[in-house]
């Protein structure tokens, strides 16, 4: 049987012209294809999620597989994002309590290379470095560090998933003034940028006149001698006697 491997927005896959090509060649009816794919991918709405399609060329039917969406995609759907950090170091984009880092890794689980859930766990703080999201208000590696000395045990063995209101509304606090922090460091270096630029310009501009100037004073000084000449070479001879 055929396989073809698609990346498809859950619950939302639209007819294309790749997926044209894919499903084309296969003689199926591509209208149904798609809306048993949004079916079977309707829980993962809003993230981009892999899909495996198992086709019996002789009599077109089809299996749909469903995989787990990338561990990125799970986390932005808990922030309720649609992008991460372009560079982590300078901007933050969310800020994650332990329970949703729980929920993403036994989403991933099952369907993961690692040895046990812990190893699973910590391989979605990983992600969430590496997307600038803190967790618990803590810088990813911080809290990795507080989980190898044992703390947030209680909620790792329980395998808790749910965040009290309470809690949500101050881990939400705190990144709301890390927000409002970056975005006035943001302003001052586009200030800073600005007024570098402003300072080059002037400067050019500087340069670009001082040369003008001189040519002008050069030709007003060729002038003056042409005109001290033009006495003497229209006097007239003197008459011999």
């Amino acid at each position: 049987m055929p396989l073809i491997k698609m990346l498809v927005e859950g619950g939302n896959m639209k007819p294309g012209p790749t997926i044209a090509q894919q499903l084309g060649p296969m003689g199926l009816n591509m209208g149904k294809v798609i809306s048993d794919i949004n079916t079977a991918t309707k829980d993962f709405k809003g993230m981009n999620v892999p899909v495996h399609l198992d086709v019996d060329a002789k009599s077109k039917n089809y299996a749909i597989q469903v995989l787990t969406p990338p561990t990125s995609e799970l986390i932005k759907k808990e922030l309720g994002i649609e992008l991460a950090s372009g560079d982590r170091k300078k901007t933050l984009v969310g800020n994650l309590a332990v329970e949703q880092v729980i929920s993403v890794t036994k989403t991933k689980y099952s369907g993961s290379l690692a040895k046990n859930f812990i190893s699973a766990f910590k391989s979605v703080v990983g992600s969430c470095l590496s997307m600038g999201v803190l967790i618990e208000s803590k810088d990813p590696k911080e809290f990795l560090e507080e989980i190898n000395h044992g703390e947030y045990k209680k909620e790792l063995d329980s395998q808790k998933t749910e965040v009290s209101p309470e809690k949500k509304k101050e881990l939400d606090k705190f990144f709301a003034t890390v927000k409002s922090k970056q975005e006035e460091a943001k302003k001052k270096e586009e200030e800073a940028k600005a007024a570098e630029e402003a300072a080059k310009a002037a400067a050019a501009a500087a340069a670009g006149t001082t040369p003008a100037a001189g040519t002008a004073t050069t030709t007003t000084a060729t002038t003056t001698v042409s005109s001290a000449e033009k006495p003497t070479a229209a006097a007239k001879p003197v008459a011999k006697k």
